[in-house]
């Protein structure tokens, strides 16, 4: 929140809807062998070296289709609104920086050392968190100025992250034990895609149907709805593991549903609170959030709905149902993007687009629930 009241409403808008963009770009990185590289880290962590090296392989393969990507998206979303070299420097800090730190503490949480994966988590967030105390006390606050405040802050964790907690093994390129996991990558890198393109096209849709300061309001209400998926997270990283072993654990569907009231329960008094606080001290976090503050309270149910649709993306990609994965990941991508710009073509005012999104995001958690219980029908994958 730093950050919302160091730039501008309509700079932060562009920077956390670029942010955005880079996220989705950035599982392009390796063509999703990120995946295979956990799921050896959980069950045979003796070819983490080989491993290792197919995923730096492929990351170096990848980066043309990468750029060509970034490309397209900024002629798509940002030509009109950021000079390229800002989105470029955004899209290079969550791609190329971020991303691999992602990968050291994914490969630490499936060596079950979740200490080291969630100190640097902690570590990445509070580096940026000291990039945007710095940067508030700079002579220039500008969105140029923060984009190179932005990818030396994400170097700095990956070189940490690389340089001390990546557990190495000897390297060795082995193409005959990539052939068998490819596919699946392929897979998850598209799921991937999916998944993040349905979660951040909001934010995408706002700039692109509205104004820059229309999304700088949007994406602070998104920020603060993004808190209360923290600890959902962390959850579903831990049952994600076990249903790799086990995957009929949810077999029941007591077991299913009771976990997913918990989700819903836990995110929306998380925000409620937040909201509480914010009704009595709406200056806390600065006056640039202020201006949403009164907005939070009318955003209860999206948290809620939000997690459980990211859980059972969760729940399909434990049981190595990727292929069923994307698929429902475009389906629900497609009544998003429908539903946001139907909603953004009846209302202007950020009161009534809120209160909507509640109706839209209750439609996306049903679509979600009906295709992954279908899927859910159907054997596990066992990889």
């Amino acid at each position: 929140m730093l950050l919302a009241n160091a730039l501008s409403i309509a700079e932060f808008g562009l920077f956390a809807t670029a942010s955005a963009a880079g996220v989705v770009l950035s599982r392009i990185l390796g063509f999703g062998f990120i995946a295979p590289l956990y799921r050896i880290a959980t069950v045979k962590p003796r070819l983490l070296g080989a491993y290792t090296a197919g995923f730096m392989g492929l990351s170096a393969l990848s980066l043309p289709v990468l750029a060509g990507a970034a490309w397209l998206m900024y002629l798509l979303f940002f030509a009109s609104d950021m000079p390229l070299g800002i989105f470029a420097a955004i899209v290079a800090s969550e791609a190329l920086l971020w991303r691999p730190t992602e990968a050291v503490i994914i490969v630490n949480n499936g060596l079950n050392r979740f200490g080291r994966g969630a100190f640097l988590t902690i570590m990445g967030t509070a580096i940026r968190c000291a990039a945007a105390f710095v940067f508030v006390f700079a002579s220039e606050r500008n969105l140029a100025n923060w984009a190179v405040y932005y990818l030396a802050a994400n170097g700095l964790s990956l070189l940490i992250a690389a340089g001390f907690f990546y557990p190495w093994r000897r390297l060795k390129f082995t193409p005959e034990l990539y052939g068998r996991r490819l596919p699946d990558a392929l897979y998850v890198s598209a799921a991937e895609i999916l998944f993040y393109l349905q979660m951040e096209l909001d934010k995408l849709l706002v700039l692109a149907l509205g104004n820059p300061q229309l999304a700088g309001i949007y994406a602070i209400i998104m920020r603060l709805v993004d808190l209360t998926a923290i600890p959902i997270r962390t959850f579903s990283m831990l049952l994600v593991q076990k249903m790799m072993r086990m995957p009929d654990l949810l077999k029941r569907l007591t077991v299913r549903f009771g976990i997913e009231g918990a989700i819903f329960a836990v995110s929306t008094m998380g925000l409620l609170g937040l909201a509480i606080i914010l009704h009595f001290h709406p200056r806390l976090l600065g006056d640039n959030v202020a201006e949403a503050a009164p907005l939070v309270m009318l955003a209860l149910a999206i948290p809620g709905l939000r997690n459980l649709v990211e859980y059972q993306a969760e729940l399909l990609f434990a049981r190595g149902q990727t292929a069923w994965r994307a698929i429902n990941l475009v389906l629900i991508g497609a009544l998003k993007a429908g539903a946001l710009a139907l909603i953004l073509s009846l209302h202007e005012a950020p009161r009534e687009i809120v209160l909507s999104l509640n109706w839209a995001f209750l439609a996306l958690y049903l679509l979600s629930l009906a295709l992954t219980s279908i899927a859910l029908t159907h054997p596990a994958k066992r990889v």
